[in-house]
């Protein structure tokens, strides 16, 4: 059984997850605005803009992790891929 099956199943999970991760942070960042809150009648609209930036900043770890894992881990797919192939020609 070649090992490049499970590889593949934990580099689709890993990015699926990955994909995920990106999409909610994408929904969160919609609903930033650029704006600089002076008067006290806008002050729940600081607070909101506060919350969600701390909801985007819980997830940038996650997604940077999950991205290097997953890129690191198709680099290892493909020297495997690489390693049986050259060991079928010989």
């Amino acid at each position: 059984m070649s090992i490049l099956w499970p590889l593949g199943i934990v580099w689709g999970a890993l990015t699926t997850v990955l994909i995920i991760l990106l999409i909610y942070r994408s929904t969160l960042t919609m609903h930033e605005d650029d704006q600089l809150f002076l008067d006290e009648s806008e002050s729940h609209m600081e607070k909101e803009q506060i919350e969600l930036m701390q909801k985007v900043n819980k997830v940038t770890p996650f997604v940077r992790w999950l991205g290097a894992a997953s890129g690191v881990l198709i680099l290892v797919i493909a020297g495997v891929a690489i390693y049986q192939g050259l060991q079928q020609v010989q």
